[in-house]
């Protein structure tokens, strides 16, 4: 098979138009094509005021590509191929069923594989089932009254759930097809498989999420709600069982640890338990929104209400006077921010998109680099102590209720307190408190701010709008804890049978990374042992 790159058409063309110039391009005849598909679509604004251009790379396979690869033809190269291929199936016995901690993307992914390959799974999640969730989620956005185990951090879908559905990935690995596969497959958008920026949207991925869960239970997985898992029972060095809520134990000889990035109790019962872990650098800052209007027309210039374009987004970064990093990270187009508190008397902020991405506000993370060297001790839980810390602070400056502390760009950039809203209204729910976020972070994280505005201002005109809004604070961008593992086996270093997965365990970042870590995983049980004696 071949994979072609650099295929442009205008933004008024039909897709159509995009196997005409293949053939073109090639120098080929229609009928010698065998099979094509497109792998990906992408924006060329770079002449957002004249024109505006979509560019295609597209797989290909023909009927002669050996003689026809000869000529060694421009922006062409061969791929074996550009589908997920499975393992083969190992030989040894397992005497239980695997289980998986956690329903995020690394844990439905690992369930789901091992589901299909007959190992019939147990997915254990502390939270609620995703519609039970978004009942319990709302009602906190409402009244401020928040569930331990069932809010915007736990529950079926993990994080993810409630974000703008991302699944950009830089990582070139195979398995990201079956994730993309499986998630049209259960009711993503199709355009997932080849969009350059593609994303679900929190309103289908809830659906699609449902609908995986209920394929699984059909072929055999078992998928368990508000079943924490509050000990992992050690035996020779090996995981033998996991303790349920305190009282269940439950016999296995395979623990995929899918927990997210914000199981902080699971942390420190790992930690106590002996599983080697490390401290590792994350970021922290805030949520900037701006009018959505205003980042449509500064991206695609007279194309701004184009309809093949939608909402506009942007990645951004800058190196702050200070020596940090600054970056826009989870860009929502169309979106709001949203409380995503997991513990009673922190608060941490996120963003959130539906799939039509059609509300009157853009919001970003505006991040800072945390280092290891910033923490307060050499102890690995410090990151996790560290957030906390700040979350608390956030808490009380909003006044104790969830009410998310707010400033206004101008007031940031000029170290004073904000006191009303002007023209950007804040999207965040319960409500909002007026305040100066320098006392809800660390001194260094806002000097690195508001030089980064500043500067990502001359990327993205308006970015340093007066009137833009700051919500604080984002602290969960990535976890501050790796849990070591073996590169070959993906095992822990120092615990047999306990595989540390996804963006929790340190090993991803973001939904497509954490979906395919979870592949792997899972890949490593099924590569060894036959679900025959299950």
């Amino acid at each position: 098979m071949l994979r072609v790159s650099n295929i442009k058409i205008d933004i008024d063309d039909s897709i159509e138009l995009v196997r005409e110039k293949l053939c073109k391009k090639l120098k080929i005849k229609d009928n010698e094509i065998k099979y094509y598909s497109i792998y990906k679509e992408s924006i060329d604004a770079r002449k957002k005021n004249s024109n505006i251009s979509l560019v295609y790379t597209v797989d290909i396979k023909l009927k002669n590509e050996k003689r026809f690869m000869k000529f060694n033809p421009k922006d062409c190269v061969e791929i074996k191929t550009n589908k997920y291929r499975d393992i083969k199936v190992g030989s040894e016995a397992l005497e239980h069923r695997p289980v998986i901690i956690g329903s995020g993307p690394a844990g439905l992914f690992a369930a789901l594989l091992l589901t299909q390959r007959g190992y019939s799974p147990i997915l254990l999640e502390r939270g609620a089932d995703v519609d039970t969730r978004t009942n319990d989620i709302d009602e906190f956005w409402k009244d401020g009254k928040l569930k331990a185990n069932s809010n915007v951090q736990f529950g079926e879908g993990g994080a993810g759930t409630f974000s703008d559905g991302k699944l950009t990935t830089r990582l070139k690995d195979i398995r990201c097809e079956k994730v993309l596969s499986e998630f049209i497959n259960f009711g993503a958008p199709e355009d997932i498989q080849y969009s350059h920026k593609p994303h679900v949207g929190t309103d289908i991925l809830k659906g699609v999420i449902k609908n995986m869960r209920e394929e699984m239970i059909s072929l055999g997985a078992e998928v368990r709600f508000n079943s924490q898992v509050t000990d992992i029972q050690i035996e020779d060095g090996k995981v033998v069982a996991v303790v349920i809520n305190d009282n269940e134990v439950l016999p296995t000889q395979h623990v995929i640890l899918a927990i997210g990035h914000s199981s902080r109790d699971t942390y420190r019962s790992l930690y106590k338990s002996g599983v080697e872990m490390e401290q590792k650098p994350f970021a922290m800052g805030a949520r900037i929104e701006h009018p959505q209007e205003m980042i449509n027309k500064t991206q695609y210039g007279k194309f701004a209400d184009h309809p093949k374009l939608g909402a506009a987004d942007y990645r951004l970064t800058a190196h702050a006077d200070n020596g940090r990093s600054v970056y826009t990270f989870c860009m929502c187009p169309g979106g709001s921010v949203i409380a995503s508190a997991s513990t009673e008397g922190q608060l941490v902020i996120n963003g959130m998109s539906e799939h039509a991405r059609d509300l009157e506000n853009a919001n970003s993370g505006l991040l800072v680099n945390i280092e290891t060297s910033d923490f307060e001790s050499d102890s690995p839980l410090a990151g996790v102590e560290y957030q906390e810390k700040y979350e608390k602070m956030a808490y009380e400056l909003g006044g104790k209720n969830y009410n998310a502390p707010v400033q206004l760009v101008g007031d940031f950039l000029e170290g004073r307190a904000s006191t009303s809203i002007k023209t950007v209204n804040p999207s965040y729910k319960p409500g909002i408190t007026m305040t100066d976020l320098s006392l809800c972070l660390p001194d260094f994280v806002v000097e690195a701010m508001r030089d980064g505005i500043r500067k990502l201002d001359h990327k993205l005109h308006g970015f340093a709008m007066e009137d833009a809004v700051l919500t604080g604070i984002e602290t969960r961008s990535s976890s501050p804890i790796r849990i070591k593992r073996d590169y070959e086996t993906l095992e822990s270093v120092n615990v047999g049978n306990l595989y540390p997965c996804g963006e929790g365990a340190g090993y991803a970042g973001g939904i497509v990374t954490a979906a395919v870590d979870g592949i792997k995983c899972a890949e490593k049980i099924i590569e060894k042992f036959s679900p025959r004696n299950i």
